[in-house]
């Protein structure tokens, strides 16, 4: 009891394990329980029994067993993993429960098999069970069988495979055991009910009794298609559906499909192949040559007894093929002929498409033979040529039963017509084209007017199943003239016929009935007959490409059967109207007269053959208005041009009167329905008068008139042969003209090229040199649409002649087909007309090829000729090629019969000289030229045996195959090379060389086909064998090809054909399979429109050039390999390659002297175009890849070839580095020069950068990036924008760039990605930064997350893709990285997010792991204290904007990224050219006249705007949608609808069109102006302020460069821009919301426009640059300015570190810090000091003291000393509290720095006023270096120093020197500044001059008018304030003073300033945009003017541009202030 007590204590799945039985049972039923109750399949519980469950059924105790098998059973039918235990449960349930003696246990067993099955492990059960079948235990065996049985009887042969059961299935009829032996019985009954034919066959030779048994139960089944009552999991659905169809009484669809898919299973596929070529009779050949024919006939019996088999294996079949023929053609024995045409059938049935290849030889001979009239030997020939038809395609066997129709013999005639029934009976309108059928028609239409009333029988027939096929409107046009008698017979016949494919099936119901085959029963009357035609189902699937292949090549030939089906249905319409018109009868006169009569005026009748020609004239009058005054229904057309034609008709010698005949002619047929039998009336006349001076336009426009309504081809065809059928060389040539135009304004469609292509043959000969010109002209033209293949025809004309149509075709070159303009709207319906046109261009220049006269060169392969080319000597073997190659070369272009020369050239393809069998491939080269598209018919017997060549070891043998190969291609298309097994055995043959050769062939065809035959499947399996191949380039060459397989085979089929492999195989198999999924191509589309068929028609120029390229890619393929002898490749490349490293460089650089003239990039028309259309189709390799291969680069370079210099493309392509160097720095001279090229070759550029990114030369990189930044500034100036193309194939190589270790290349490529942004939209751009983020480099990750950050910080979160909050949880994975550097950049970006929408964000982010969040809550605190600048009130009512970004951009210049933040933020500001990419706006002007004359509030002149409802903005309104963009769903709570609104107008201002921006700017003025709404601005300062610098970056870059542009325009947009800001930075709660980032921006663009000379040169360029200078004053007092003095220190960092900036614009920012310095007595205690020494604290570490000292300028230096100073100096020594940012204070310089300047301020000694303290900062040294000072002299420099007593110490100092000259004031000058010196100096000298000779003084270097806000020169000069120094608002008084003090001083000097403009030009103009008060305005003008007037006197150093000094009277600038004071006073009286 113990032990049992001990295992009752034990988990459950411990128990099923016990060693007691009890346990086990026990176990075993709990297990049920738990598995009944479990409900969720993918339960973890399910998990812990994975591995028990085989135990379950083999357990040792049959009583536990039988509880373990319904555990088991339960387990299976439930477990979501049950599928992973089928092979070792099956294998159990057969081994250990199929020979257990309890019924139930065999049940239950079956049942878990079963239950497998349904969880879709079909395929392992019934691998198990078939194991099973070996077992020596019969009880297993037939247990097996059963399980087998009900698996096929419950859920079809679609899931339990026949095949491998069927080859079993013999065996176990053999078997001793009856109960086996009757089990199988019944298991093939099972299978007779699915498949017929398969079982039939196999069971052929087992025992007889057996088989009849068999066979009476077989009858016994119901006909009816069986169907599956069991479905897989995944078809449970459609059980459902079966039910309730069931339930409804209804077995509709569901039965219905399912009945179609069973026949999948193919007879054929399920039996072995036999071999019988080495079972042929030794003598066979003797014996069937022999005299006697009894011998003849044994020899036939022995094959005939062989071909029975129901398959034969493949081989080589033709010698037996050619003897079997020969007996049917010649053999005298008739029985003999029926004898050798059923061994023809057996060969034929057994080979299916392998016999292909021999149907041409074949057929011609049986259906001659068809003039024996025995029965007997009929039927024999029928079944032949049936069952061989259906071993090919009527395309490729149409030739020779048409060759066959004309002949003489009745018998024959009927037979063939027959035979042609048969065969459409196989056909469908898809595999039945218009181009197949009308042939076809033609000749059966002769057949029908026969004598014999046997062959017109059989031509309705044929007739009849062809319409029945295809229906009555594609074949009606084909039967026009036939009577009705005949028609109704023909349609009768239709009624009659039995299709194949049911009625006209569609091709998926074709393709599902393909595959059943009758095998043998194909010779047993009707039924075999009907069943063996199902074996054509495949074929008419792929032969729909047929017709077009033969249009000449790849780009056509991929035309699917959907344009053929529509163009039948497109021409429907025209030709149904045709058919109509066709049929109108003749009308005789007297009915013409009465008809016409009832439509025109009786006079008018009258008077038409009148002698007087006025009356006559007119008649035509009223003739014409009565014409015009018609309904189309009323005219009768006829009946008015006979009117028009009877006497004098078209003799008509006046040409008034001719002139208006003509024209009604011309009315008739545009207003009425005009038949082609009007037109035969009018036509020779018209003809007749074309050539006429003053009636020919007449005469041409009526032509066109009746082409437009008869079809151009048909009017065309008439028009020409009667003009040359007279002799009137005018009238010829002005036919020729007329057709010219007519095709280019109807297009090509259609135009019987044959008609007239004789005429033009004769005019070209002609002996008037008009005519011949005519005819050159309508050449050039036709060759728009044919091609170079149009030149063939003309090749034997004179070399005079056939240079001036070269000349001609050279003109036309390039050029695309004009659009059709006429003939379209009257026939197209619904556009289907443009499928239709999209097979004629093929049509076009095929049928050019179909008239080249083709010469029969049969007769010429003489028996001597074969016997030569098979000789053992190779000589007399070269002699016959030689032959051979000389009578194909004499011919030029040849008939498709070649005798006997396949066979014998097949021969040479494996001869053992390799000289004969390169001399092979060139002969069959030709001959695909010069047969043309009908070569496509010995594809089989010789283009086949080609591919065989491939494997050979040579090169050039292997190139030379290739090429072959491929012009072979050029003429068939794809499809015949697909078709069969032959592709496939191909690839199976082991050869390295074949199989790499070959898998590249298919890697570059098979993306240009649009479908492919379903044989494409066969050669899978050798795919995947490669896939594993020894040799890495087949591997490589495999993988290449998989994605271009999956194309068209799908991922679905691709991975079930893995199934036969080894398990490690199929992993990595499957592994490559979902590689190449995600690389797979899509299918090339149908060129659907017209317009792109002219690209097609030229396609036949490739056909000539296609060699070379072809040598080129072999050599490429060679060049891979490191093989010393690739220099010998044929390959151009390769030669040119290597002969390039040996060249002696002297000579080189003599022939690249040469070669350099010109442009280096060439601009072909649609180049780019067609390259991206190459692409997208697939005809190129997609520009994608992890490292670049060779035919990446191989590929570039063709396609530079045609517009890159070739002297530049040998630099780029070269493989010393130095060279690609070169190549760069010539791009670069040449980039501002060839700015269209560059464009032109945009794509390829960038593509050949991207391969300079793989480069290890680092050299190249930085050479490549500074291109880049180059080429990027250009494309931004020209406004480019990237296409898709483009932007794919580049920019994901340029972020892995951006990963690189050194510093400065990523630094570049930041740069670069900023500058796309200005040509490429960032919301594009995020998609591919996003996956830099996913690479295992995590530099790149840290740097793409930067950059995401940078993005949504500029643009806002609509950049992020595909939705926000996706692209926020991708950002935040990285959070946990663990990378320090990627961590702290995706918590600064998702920093910014949340200082742009606020809690939104977490919402955005998702769940974050608790530590992820953690770090993310403390960086946002931490950021979160930082901007306490921001006004409180502004942050609680906007929580969303107020925290801006300038926080972000502190926290990304924090801690360990701080050096990375630091280049980011300068990355930022340089977005483009430091110089190039700085807006220069011209801004608005004040004007103080309108000022003085308005009277109450300053109005603006506004352009007239679109309304917008303001009011509204603030209220929520919904605004009408088309103005507004869809807002990000996520966003909708974050957005009221006037913040979406205001969001809308500002994103107009970036608008490129110049008012749109206005009216925006106009819109935000009228909020801005008004107090009560300014406040709806707040949250959108940032956007508005960074739409504006986007708008000034846009003016600078474009509008400026536009000299179309009127620069007025760009004046008032520059107004309303700076009255914008004006007005915003009046707002003060609103001027601080600008973040620091916007404010740098915002002061970078302001800058450069300062210095950008472009403006001065406009007429108010002085003025918009102080306009400038205002705002920037405005923006710096009033913005916030812990913001404002963070952003000028970020600048100025980035500006001494930016080479290519200005020194000017350094200076500039940093006059704007000491405009900032001066203002921080009243700004510093709002002032965030930790921010600002954090500020300094970076820039000391970016540019320590040693680096600044090497600074060309000691500004900078000065700068940032006075700054900190005056920090000191203001704060004490608690500004060392603020130094809480800095990480390791200790190591900062700033530190030290400030504990050096405190201990300087602790040795000073009494308290001065702020100004003395700073005036004195430089001072201070001095005073500590000299011991001894002179008292009153430093009270004079106090003086000096001060603002106010500036002129009074000067004036004290001179008299004080004047007095003392000996005294030396050397001392207290030598420690000041040199400005300070200078100054001090240059104010004596002024005093004394004013003194001595009164008012000359010498001026200073001119201060730039620009410069007001360079106000304080140094640190040590003055410092002045708006304030005073207690920061108290000054009063007007205070200015009108200092107005005094400026006047009385400029009164005093009579200075005279060349070129520069009076001081008070700083007072411009008026505002135009309103400005909140103008006095204030004012004010802050006036101060500036007296700054800049210190200015004047202080500044030595202009930082702009420096005047020449000279003297300049002063009384202009004493009348301008005097004009300015009166002004000021009367602005002031008027406000008062």
């Amino acid at each position: 009891m113990g032990d049992d007590s001990e295992w009752l204590k034990l988990p459950v799945d411990q128990k099923c394990e016990h060693k007691l039985w009890k346990a086990r049972l026990s176990g075993y039923e709990e297990a049920l329980k738990i598995f009944q109750k479990i409900k969720d399949e993918k339960s973890p519980e399910w998990s812990k029994y994975l591995g028990l469950i085989k135990k379950f059924v083999t357990d040792s105790n049959a009583v536990v067993q039988l509880k373990g098998l319904e555990a088991a059973l339960v387990y299976v039918e439930n477990a979501h993993v049950a599928g992973k235990t089928t092979g070792e449960v099956v294998s159990g349930v057969v081994s250990k429960v199929f020979n257990q003696p309890k019924a139930k246990a065999k049940e239950l067993g079956i049942e878990i098999c079963l239950m497998y099955v349904e969880i879709e492990k079909g395929e392992s059960v019934q691998e198990e069970l078939l194991k099973g079948l070996d077992n020596k235990n019969p009880k297993i065996i037939v247990a097996c069988i059963e399980t087998l049985r009900k698996a096929l009887s419950e859920f079809g042969s679609k899931i339990i495979l026949l095949k491998p059961i069927i080859k079993v299935l013999p065996k176990l009829f053999e078997s001793r055991d009856k109960a086996v032996r009757d089990e199988a019985k019944l298991f093939a009954i099972e299978i007779y009910r699915w498949n017929r034919d398969a079982v039939k066959h196999t069971l052929q030779n087992i025992n007889s009794v057996q088989l009849k048994e068999l066979e009476e139960e077989w009858v016994k089944l119901p006909t009816g298609a069986p169907k599956p009552s069991r479905f897989l999991r995944s078809q449970q659905e459609l059980e459902a559906k079966l039910e309730q169809q069931q339930s409804a009484g209804g077995d509709a669809e569901g039965g219905g499909d399912d009945g179609d898919e069973v026949p999948q299973i193919d007879a054929y596929e399920l039996l072995e192949a036999v071999e019988i070529l080495s079972k042929l009779p030794k003598d066979f050949y003797d014996k069937i040559e022999a005299k006697k024919w009894q011998e003849r006939k044994e020899a036939l019996e022995a094959v005939e007894g062989l071909v029975r088999s129901p398959r034969l294996e493949a081989g080589d079949y033709a010698e037996l093929v050619k003897a079997l023929k020969k007996v049917v053609g010649k053999d005298t024995n008739v029985m003999l002929v029926a004898l050798a045409a059923k061994c023809l059938t057996g060969l034929a049935v057994g080979l299916r498409k392998k016999f292909g290849q021999y149907a041409g030889h074949v057929v011609p001979t049986i259906l001659e033979k068809f003039k024996e009239k025995k029965p007997q030997v009929v039927q024999a020939l029928q079944e032949a040529i049936d069952a061989i038809f259906l071993t090919t395609t009527l395309q490729n066997i149409s030739e020779d039963v048409l060759a066959v129709m004309d002949n003489k013999n009745p018998t024959i005639k009927q037979q063939t017509s027959l035979f042609i029934a048969r065969s459409f009976r196989h056909c469908t309108s898809s595999t039945l084209p218009k181009s197949l059928l009308k042939p076809f028609c033609a000749a059966l239409l002769k057949h029908i007017n026969d004598s014999a009333p046997e062959v017109r029988d059989a031509a309705f027939e044929a007739l009849g199943t062809a319409l029945k096929v295809v229906g009555e409107k594609t074949v009606n046009p084909f039967l026009a003239d036939v009577d009705k008698l005949k028609l109704d017979k023909i349609k009768e016949c239709s009624e009659k016929v039995e299709l194949v494919h049911g009625k006209k099936s569609g091709l998926a119901a074709e393709k599902k009935e393909s595959k059943p085959l009758p095998g043998r029963a194909a010779a047993s009357g009707a039924a075999g007959d009907k069943d063996t035609k199902d074996v054509s189902g495949p074929k008419p699937g792929p032969l729909k490409k047929a017709p077009a292949t033969k249009a000449g090549g790849p780009p056509k030939k991929g035309k699917t059967t959907a344009p053929g089906g529509s163009a039948s249905s497109g021409t429907k319409n025209k030709k149904g109207l045709e058919t109509k018109e066709i049929a109108e009868p003749e009308l005789s006169i007297e009915v013409c007269e009465e008809k016409a009569s009832a439509v025109l005026p009786p006079t008018c009748i009258q008077l038409l053959d009148s002698s007087n020609w006025k009356e006559r004239l007119a008649c035509m009058e009223e003739f014409q208005k009565a014409v015009e005054l018609m309904e189309r229904s009323e005219m009768p057309c006829q009946a008015l041009v006979k009117m028009l034609a009877k006497k004098p008709g078209w003799k008509e010698t006046n040409f008034q009167v001719m002139q208006m005949k003509l024209h009604i002619v011309a009315l008739i047929a545009q207003k009425g329905n005009f038949s082609k039998t009007s037109a035969q009336i009018v036509l020779d006349g018209l003809v007749d008068k074309i050539g006429d001076v003053k009636c020919g336009n007449n005469a041409k426009e009526a032509l066109t008139a009746i082409a437009e309504a008869c079809m151009l081809p048909w009017t065309a065809e008439q028009v020409m042969s009667m003009a040359f059928s007279q002799k009137n060389p005018k009238n010829q040539s002005e036919t020729l003209n007329w057709l010219s135009n007519a095709i280019k304004e109807f297009g090509f469609s259609e135009l019987n090229v044959k008609a007239f292509i004789s005429n033009v043959k004769t005019a070209l000969a002609a002996t008037n040199p008009a005519v011949r010109t005519s005819a050159i002209t309508l050449l050039g033209v036709m060759y728009l649409y044919v091609g170079p293949s149009l030149r063939m025809i003309f090749e034997d004309e004179k070399p005079a002649l056939l240079s001036q149509i070269d000349a001609e075709f050279q003109k036309m070159q390039g050029q695309s087909p004009p659009a059709p303009t006429r003939g379209i709207s009257k026939h197209s319906t619904s556009g289907t007309d443009e499928g239709d046109d999209g097979d004629e261009p093929g049509d076009g220049s095929n049928d050019v090829v179909d008239l080249l006269p083709r010469v029969e060169i049969s007769d010429k392969i003489t028996s001597e000729l074969v016997s030569k080319i098979g000789d053992k000597n190779w000589k007399i073997r070269k002699e016959g090629l030689d032959e051979v190659a000389g009578i194909i070369n004499e011919a030029k272009f040849i008939q498709p019969n070649i005798g006997e020369l396949p066979t014998a050239l097949k021969g040479r393809l494996n001869d053992s000289n390799k000289i004969l069998v390169q001399q092979t491939l060139n002969i069959l080269q030709q001959l695909a030229v010069a047969m043309g598209p009908n070569v496509k018919q010995h594809v089989k017997n010789l283009g086949i045996p080609i591919l065989t060549v491939l494997g050979d070891s040579k090169n050039n043998v292997r190139a030379a195959a290739l090429a072959t190969v491929n012009a072979w291609a050029e003429q068939t298309g794809m499809k015949e090379w697909l078709e069969g097994e032959d592709l496939s055995e191909e690839l199976k043959k082991e050869n390295p060389f074949l199989r790499q050769e070959l898998l590249g062939w298919l890697a570059e065809k098979l993306p240009m086909l649009r479908s492919t035959p379903t044989d494409l499947i066969l050669c899978v399996p050798h795919l995947y064998s490669c896939l594993e191949d020894r040799n890495g380039d087949v591997r490589k060459k495999a993988q290449d090809a998989l994605p271009f397989f999956m194309m068209h085979l799908g991922y679905e089929k691709m991975a079930k054909a893995t199934g036969k492999l080894k398990p490690t195989s199929k992993d990595q198999v499957l592994a490559m399979l979902e590689k190449a999924k995600a690389n797979m191509p899509s299918k090339p589309a149908a060129p659907s429109k017209a317009v792109s068929k002219p690209m097609g028609g030229s396609a036949p120029a490739k056909t000539q050039p296609i060699p070379a390229p072809v040598e080129d890619s072999v050599s490429n393929t060679m060049e891979a390999k490191p093989d010393p002898k690739k220099a010998k490749a044929p390959g151009v490349s390769s030669k040119a390659k290597s002969a390039q490293g040996k060249k002696v460089p002297s000579k080189t650089t003599l022939k690249e002297d040469d070669d350099k003239s010109g442009p280096i990039f060439i601009v072909v028309p649609n180049g780019k175009e067609q390259r991206m259309r190459d692409e997208k189709g697939l005809k190129v390799l997609k520009w994608n890849f992890t490292t670049p291969r060779d035919e990446y680069i191989e590929q570039l370079k063709t396609q530079m070839s045609s517009c890159v210099a070739k002297w530049l493309q040998d630099e780029m392509f070269h493989a010393d580095f130095q060279h690609h160097n070169k190549a760069l720095a010539v791009m670069v001279d040449h980039l501002e020069s060839e700015k269209d090229g560059v464009i032109s070759c945009l794509d390829l550029i960038l593509k050949w950068l991207t391969l300079r990114f793989f480069d290890t030369n680092t050299s190249v990189l930085m050479k490549a990036l500074e291109y880049l930044k180059l080429l990027f500034t250009l494309l931004s100036d020209e406004e480019y924008h990237l296409t898709e193309n483009e932007a794919s194939s580049f920019i994901p190589y340029l972020i892995l760039k951006v990963g690189e270790p050194k510093d400065v290349i990523r630094k570049d490529v930041r740069a670069i990605l900023n500058r796309m942004c200005l040509v490429y939209p960032a919301s594009k751009m995020f998609p591919f930064i996003m996956e830099g983020t996913k690479s295992k480099n995590s530099k790149q990750r840290a740097e793409c997350l930067e950059e995401l950050g940078c993005l949504i910080e500029s643009y806002g979160m609509n950049v992020c893709q595909p939705t926000p909050g996706k692209a926020l949880k991708e950002i935040a994975i990285h959070i946990g990285d663990r990378d320090n550097a990627v961590r702290n950049a995706a918590l600064n970006t998702i920093v910014t997010v949340y200082n742009v929408h606020g809690d939104q964000v977490f919402k955005l982010i998702g769940n974050l792991s608790e530590k992820d969040m953690s770090m993310l809550e403390e960086r946002i605190k931490r950021s979160a204290k930082r901007p306490s600048a921001v006004p409180v009130k502004q942050a609680e009512e906007k929580p969303q904007r107020t925290q801006n970004i300038n926080s972000n951009a502190n926290m990304l210049r924090k801690g360990p990224a701080e050096d990375m933040s630091s280049k980011l933020n300068q990355a930022r500001s340089m977005s483009g050219h430091p110089e190039a990419a700085q807006m220069v706006r011209r801004e608005f002007q004040l004007d103080l006249d309108e000022i003085e004359n308005d009277n109450g509030t300053v109005r603006c002149e506004m352009p007239e705007l679109v309304q917008h409802k303001l009011d509204d903005i603030f209220e929520p309104v919904l605004i009408p949608e088309p103005k507004i963009r869809a807002v990000s769903p996520h966003f909708d709570d974050m957005h009221s609808n006037t913040a979406s609104t205001i969001n809308f107008i500002i994103s107009q201002v970036a608008s490129g069109d110049i008012s749109t921006s206005i009216q925006a700017l106009t819109q935000i003025d009228e909020v801005l102006r008004q107090e009560d709404k300014a406040e709806a601005m707040s949250g959108h300062i940032d956007q508005f302020l960074i739409a504006t610098f986007m708008q000034l970056r846009l003016i600078y870059s474009t509008h400026m460069a536009d000299e179309k542009l009127d620069k007025d325009e760009i004046i008032k947009l520059y107004s309303c821009i700076i009255g914008n800001m004006i007005s915003l930075f009046q707002i003060e709660s609103l001027a601080r919301e600008a973040s620091t980032g916007v404010l740098k921006d915002l002061m970078h663009g302001l800058i450069t426009l300062m210095l950008d000379s472009r403006i001065e040169d406009l007429e108010e360029g002085q003025q918009v640059i102080r306009s400038v200078n205002l705002l920037v004053v405005k923006v710096l007092e009033k913005s916030d300015q812990t913001n404002i003095l963070s952003a000028l220190l970020v600048l100025l960092q980035d500006s001494l570190l930016a080479t290519a900036s200005s020194p000017k614009f350094s200076e500039l920012v940093m006059k704007c810090l000491w405009r900032m310095v001066r203002l921080l007595p009243d700004t510093i205690n709002s002032i965030n000091l930790d921010r600002i020494l954090l500020d300094i604290h970076i820039f000391m570490k970016v540019f320590p003291k040693e680096k600044l000292k090497q600074c060309k300028s000691e500004f900078p230096i000065r700068t940032l000393k006075t700054l900190l100073h005056t920090l000191c100096k203001l704060k004490g020594p608690k500004i060392l509290d603020h130094l809480t940012m800095i990480d390791n204070k200790n190591e900062s310089e700033l530190e030290a720095h400030l504990c050096r300047m405190m201990k300087h301020s602790m040795d000073q000694t009494g308290s001065k006023s702020d100004k003395e303290t700073e005036k004195g900062a430089s001072r201070i040294d001095e005073k500590s270096s000299k011991a001894k000072v002179n008292d009153f002299l430093a009270e004079i420099f106090k003086k000096i120093g001060s603002k106010e007593n500036t002129k009074e110490g000067l004036a004290e100092l001179y008299e004080y020197k004047k007095k003392y000259s000996d005294t030396d004031i050397e001392p207290f000058l030598k420690n000041s500044s040199q400005f300070f010196q200078s100054y001090v100096e240059r104010g004596l000298r002024v005093i004394e001059m004013e003194r001595e000779s009164k008012g000359r003084i010498p001026t200073s270097a001119g201060i730039s008018p620009q410069m007001e806000v360079t106000c304080v020169p140094t640190p040590t000069s003055t410092v002045s304030s708006l304030g005073n120094t207690n920061g108290e608002e000054v009063g007007p008084s205070v200015y009108l003073e200092r107005l005094k003090i400026l006047r009385q001083r400029c009164g005093l000097d009579n200075t005279k300033q060349d070129d520069r403009p009076p001081l008070t030009s700083l007072l411009s103009k008026p505002a135009i945009p309103p400005v909140a008060s103008s006095t204030d305005m004012l004010h802050s003008k006036l101060s500036q003017l007296r700054e800049s007037r210190e200015q004047h006197q202080h500044s030595d150093l202009d930082s702009n541009q420096t005047h020449s000094a000279g003297t300049m009277t002063s009384s202009s600038s004493t009348a301008n202030i005097d004009d300015l004071k009166k002004r000021l006073e009367r602005i002031k009286s008027s406000r008062k």
